[in-house]
């Protein structure tokens, strides 16, 4: 295992509990014999463009170039959100009779059925790097391989409870950086030469740190290009705060900060 995963090691007695939400635990499979199988445009995703868990999705969407073929709804800012907000909840009042938990996002729902497949973000980061996508196509990024299986886990259940963000007054966010800095020395990757799912959560979390732990990421020379250069892709492009100089004292806002959260009543993240 990659020395990145000492990190556990260094955070695990702070972990914060995780609050549990109603789960829906579909999975898509592997053809068309029975259940949900990966037709294209049979899916739609609603996300919230406040959500760390949503804008993993969507970083994914687009790292594996799904976007034409499983579309989206981001609540509640999309044009149309009332009634989009609607059919979300139809969809879970159809999954789940006399369901009157909310409408969580992210959730994968089946367009033909009318009901929601999933709302577990792992499950559903899973199933669009390995029922989505294109295994024969070598133009697109391999987010799961089977060999980095467990390394991905390790990095998702450190990361999935926003980890890093809570613990962004806490020493071990230092030793955790400096861990992150001397991997990045030897790869360009969270888990060596290429991209996968963990550089996608591991992102994610390092720029919703608040700014004063953004400054001490910008402070470690290779963690800081690296968020940068994968804020310079397309995929992850959309989040102003990586564009914050290393000198810059003040966090920088734009018009639409996609990094901080919105609050709606009738939607959970």
């Amino acid at each position: 295992m990659s020395e990145t995963f000492a990190l556990s090691e260094i955070m695990s007695d702070a972990m914060p509990k995780t609050v549990t939400q109603t789960s829906f635990r579909d999975r898509i499979g592997a053809g068309p014999g029975g259940g949900y199988y990966p037709a294209p445009h049979r899916y739609h995703l609603y996300l919230s463009p406040g959500c760390p868990r949503s804008l993993r999705i969507s970083i994914t969407l687009g790292l594996l170039g799904l976007e034409n073929s499983v579309s989206t709804t981001l609540l509640p800012t999309s044009a149309g959100a009332r009634d989009a907000l609607a059919a979300l909840r139809t969809a879970y009042e159809t999954t789940r009779h006399h369901y009157d938990g909310p409408p969580t996002v992210p959730a994968l729902c089946d367009l033909w059925s009318g009901r929601v497949v999933n709302n577990h973000t792992p499950d559903i980061l899973d199933d669009l790097a390995l029922r989505f996508t294109d295994q024969d196509n070598a133009d697109l990024p391999r987010l799961r391989p089977a060999a980095l299986a467990s390394d991905i886990d390790a990095v998702r259940e450190l990361l999935g409870a926003d980890l890093l963000p809570n613990l962004a007054q806490d020493p071990a966010l230092d030793s955790a950086l400096d861990l992150l800095e001397r991997q990045l020395a030897s790869h360009p990757y969270a888990l060596g030469e290429t991209l996968t799912a963990a550089d996608v959560d591991l992102w994610v979390a390092l720029v919703h740190l608040d700014a004063d732990a953004l400054r001490r990421v910008a402070a470690c020379d290779r963690l800081w290009s690296y968020v940068r250069r994968l804020g310079a892709h397309p995929a992850f492009h959309k989040i102003p705060r990586t564009e914050i100089p290393r000198t810059e004292r003040k966090r920088e806002h734009s018009d639409e900060d996609l990094c901080s959260p919105k609050e709606d009543k009738a939607l959970a993240c």
